[in-house]
C-alpha cells in the first residue's frame, strides 16, 4: 500500500491560516488535495493536522470532502505524520505539504515509478532540485519512518520529519529524481503574502479552461506573461528549514 500524508496547519508564522486562504473562492488546500487525488499510484491519502484548536478548521474542511485525516502534536511534526501513518499500515509513504497548490500528480506518479523501481529507502524531488519550489514531494518505506520516529532528536527532525534521513546517507539509500530540465530557480511554494498572489493568478489563467493544467502550462504562461515571476522572486528556497537549524546548534551548541 502506498500512502499519501498532506501536512496542513493554520498557525504559519509567515503566512498564518495560509492553507485555507482562498483561491478562486475555494480553500487553497482543497485545491491541493484536488490535484493530489489524480494519482493514479497513491491508494489513499490522508491529510496530518494537529490537535491545536486553530487546526479545527481543517477537520472541518476534510469532514465537507469526506477525506480521512489524523490530528497530532502541533510541534512535533514527526510523531504526527508517523501515528497517522501507523494507523493505516502502509508499505510506503509519500510525503506532502500543504503549502503546494500547483502540485502536479503526474510528477508524483513519476517519483513513485522511480523510487519503485531503485528499491532505495528513500527518494524525492527536492534534495537536488530541478523542478520549482513548491513541487516537492518524498517517498520512503514505513520501516525507515519508525526509524527516525524512534530515533530522530534534533530540533529540525522533529519539526520537518525527513532531515533525519538526509543527515545520514551512509545509513539509507537515498536517491533524487530529476526533471528532464532545470526548473528549479521557480518558486511555486506558497509561504509569503507574494507566493500566494502569483498562484491566484496561475489559478485565475489556467484553471477555468483546464482544471487539471500541469507543469508545463504554468511555464509557457510565465514564459508568455515574464512579469508573473516578479512578483515572488525575492524570497529564497527553503526559509522554513532555517529557524530549525538555528534550534538544532542550541541542541548541540558544539556544532557550527
Amino acid at each position: 500500500m502506498i500512502l499519501a500524508i498532506l501536512q496542513a496547519r493554520m498557525t504559519s508564522h509567515r503566512l498564518p491560516g495560509k492553507v485555507l486562504k482562498t483561491i478562486l473562492e475555494r480553500p487553497m488546500l482543497e485545491l491541493q488535495i484536488e490535484r493530489i487525488l489524480r494519482c493514479k499510484k497513491i491508494d489513499q491519502l490522508i491529510i496530518a493536522t494537529s490537535i491545536n484548536p486553530q487546526d479545527d478548521p481543517i477537520a472541518v474542511l476534510c469532514e465537507k470532502i469526506e477525506l480521512p485525516y489524523f490530528r497530532g502534536d502541533l510541534e512535533n511534526v514527526l510523531d504526527r505524520f508517523y501515528q497517522a501513518a501507523r494507523q493505516h499500515n502502509p508499505q510506503h509513504i509519500v510525503r506532502l505539504t500543504g503549502d503546494c497548490p500547483l502540485t502536479d500528480p503526474i510528477l508524483i506518479d513519476a517519483l513513485i515509478e522511480f523510487y519503485l523501481s531503485r528499491g532505495s529507502a528513500y527518494a524525492s524531488n527536492c534534495q537536488e532540485p530541478t523542478l520549482p519550489d513548491g513541487l516537492d514531494a518524498e517517498i520512503f518505506s514505513f520501516a525507515v519512518l519508525e526509524q527516525c520516529w524512534k530515533e530522530a532528536e534534533q530540533p529540525s527532525h522533529l519539526e520537518h520529519v525527513t532531515p533525519f534521513i538526509h543527515s545520514q546517507p551512509e545509513r539509507f539509500d537515498i536517491v533524487c529524481y530529476k526533471y528532464h530540465k532545470n526548473l528549479s530557480h521557480l518558486r511555486w511554494v506558497v509561504d509569503e503574502p507574494e507566493d500566494l498572489e502569483l498562484v491566484r493568478k496561475i489559478y485565475e489563467n489556467l484553471y477555468p479552461s483546464n482544471p487539471e493544467f500541469g507543469t508545463e502550462d504554468i511555464v509557457a504562461l510565465l514564459e508568455r506573461n515574464a512579469k508573473l515571476l516578479e512578483i515572488n522572486q525575492r524570497f529564497k528556497r527553503n526559509e522554513g528549514l532555517r529557524p530549525s537549524l538555528e534550534e538544532d546548534k542550541l541542541f548541540h551548541p558544539a556544532r557550527k
